[in-house]
């Protein structure tokens, strides 16, 4: 069953200095880090070794603040 990781970190981009912070569903922390890694250098056009992640913690389900992710949980309801 699929666990909800929160991950923060920053990254370098030519020269300059950006912040994230992902929410995801994963297995296990080494996937949410892989998830991590492979959408930032695939929409950013970052490399991997220019990301930093700094924390990967399971939250539970209430702490999720992206909005699809709630949708999707089940959490958030359209109107």
């Amino acid at each position: 069953m699929s666990k909800i990781w929160r991950a923060s970190g920053a990254y370098t981009k030519l020269k300059r200095n950006f912040t994230f912070s992902r929410e995801l569903l994963a297995e296990k922390e080494s996937h949410a880090r892989e998830k991590i890694l492979s959408e930032l250098g695939s929409r950013h056009r970052v490399k991997r070794r220019e990301i930093q992640i700094e924390e990967i913690k399971e939250i539970k389900p209430e702490e999720v603040q992206n909005l699809d992710l709630r949708k999707l949980l089940g959490l958030e309801t359209e109107f």
